[in-house]
């Protein structure tokens, strides 16, 4: 078969864009549980490989106001696997702020749940303003990988605990599991110690799928080490291209090849019957950006307050905040390149939060995707709409059948788990210690 994009769909239900949900007819809650039950099904009538929630961890009055409100993902995600049947169904839950065996048996579940649809984003958490919800300071930005890196050998360690029919069942002896294929983990380590097995079977996907969206460079090690999805914040094919070069550069040192691991670029599509027609909805929606509501983006990506400074100014030189380094050094280096105000940076991250913004017909649309992904920048994209119905309809209904068109893209899904639509084999039991055992001694 040619080579296809992967396409997900990165799901914010007042849109990506800071002020999507004052378009006319959108969307305005994240907690409006049957229109996301519509974006689902749209997105899977589009043959999408998978439906993506990033998630946070605190209230704040200028941030996004998706981040503000919404429900909590893997509770919304299990409503969505009963009104869809193939589309993978994503989600963030931090290393930072959470347990190893809680991780696994929810996202193990989903899995069950949604028939080998779920995928966990193992992020760290950039955000410091999570930590007082939790008691707790915020690690630093070195500590919070090495935490990540451990948790996420428990995890799959945790999955791995289970050999596929363990669990017997059979009535006529009365048994009900076989212990030989039932092992404990017995991890200690220097952040975790956990004993296992949870207490559930071997999930349909063998494990579910694992994303990341690390940018810095211990994100991009643990991409390469760990992750089946990389999510990437990119502003420009060379970067793009550079970017995809960093991470399948990796690979090798783990023993993993480059085909095992998809890089996905956010792209906040603005489509149009005409290029024309499209830059006309990218100005109306710039048309609802202000100072107030872009503030908060500024404090989340780049950690400054911008109360006392110059918004016409030339960008002033910042260093890496120690919350997350991807979103702030793609703007910073866009801005230093391109000689940027802070009104123009914060008009950048008012329309896609940081993310790249792809603005014009569907032929337009899909002549620069084609040109990513056949220029080794992209293995597909994330997709961000800026309002919903309507940015994720005008995606569905015009790009992705020009998409099809071209034979860029699948008609159907080629079987029902998410690994299917990655072309992912159902990975080996080998990251608990009885697994690891038993495949030396094979």
């Amino acid at each position: 078969m040619p080579r296809q994009m992967h396409l997900g769909l990165f799901l914010l239900a007042t849109g990506s864009h800071v002020a999507g949900w004052r378009m006319p007819g959108a969307v305005t809650s994240f907690e409006d549980l049957p229109a996301l039950c519509q974006i689902a099904r749209t997105a899977e009538a589009a043959c999408f490989d998978m439906i993506f929630l990033g998630d946070n961890l605190y209230a704040h009055p200028d941030a996004h106001p998706s981040y503000t409100v919404r429900l909590e993902p893997l509770t919304m995600l299990t409503a969505m696997a009963m009104v869809t049947s193939r589309i993978g169904l994503g989600a963030t839950m931090p290393t930072t702020y959470n347990e190893p065996y809680h991780v696994a048996r929810i996202f193990a579940s989903l899995d069950h749940i949604s028939g080998g649809r779920a995928a966990w984003n193992a992020v760290t958490g950039a955000s410091a303003l999570a930590g007082p919800n939790f008691g707790r300071q915020h690690p630093a930005h070195a500590d919070r990988y090495a935490i990540a890196e451990e948790f996420v050998d428990v995890v799959r360690g945790l999955w791995d605990c289970w050999e596929d029919g363990a669990l017997v069942a059979d009535r006529e002896s009365g048994r009900y599991l076989d212990p030989a294929r039932l092992h404990a983990l017995n991890h200690k380590g220097a952040h975790f110690t956990v004993q296992g097995p949870m207490n559930i079977t071997r999930s349909p996907q063998g494990q579910p799928v694992i994303l990341q969206a690390g940018g810095s460079e211990a994100g991009l090690d643990f991409a390469a080490r760990t992750a089946d999805v990389v999510f990437s914040v990119v502003q420009d094919f060379e970067e793009a291209k550079a970017q995809y070069e960093r991470l399948k550069s990796r690979l090798s040192k783990f023993g993993r090849g480059t085909e095992e691991v998809a890089v996905l670029p956010g792209v906040m599509p603005v489509v149009g019957r005409t290029d024309a027609e499209a830059r006309e909805k990218l100005a109306q929606l710039q048309g609802f950006v202000d100072s107030s509501n872009a503030r908060g983006l500024l404090r989340d990506r780049l950690g400054i307050d911008v109360t006392d400074y110059d918004l016409d100014a030339p960008m002033p030189d910042l260093a890496l905040p120690d919350g997350g380094h991807g979103f702030a050094s793609t703007v910073l280096n866009k801005a230093k390149r391109e000689g940027l105000t802070l009104r123009d940076v914060y008009n950048l991250l008012g329309a896609a939060r940081g993310h790249w913004v792809l603005c014009g017909s569907a032929e337009t649309v899909a002549d620069t995707l084609q040109a990513w992904f056949e220029g080794g920048a992209a293995d597909g994209f994330n997709v961000m709409p800026s309002h919903f119905h309507g940015g994720l309809e005008d995606f569905a209904e015009l790009v992705v059948p020009e998409l099809q068109r071209r034979g860029l893209f699948r008609t159907e899904y080629a079987g029902p788990m998410l690994r299917d639509h990655l072309g992912l084999g159902r990975p080996e039991r080998r990251h608990c210690p009885a697994a690891r055992d038993k495949s030396a001694a094979e």
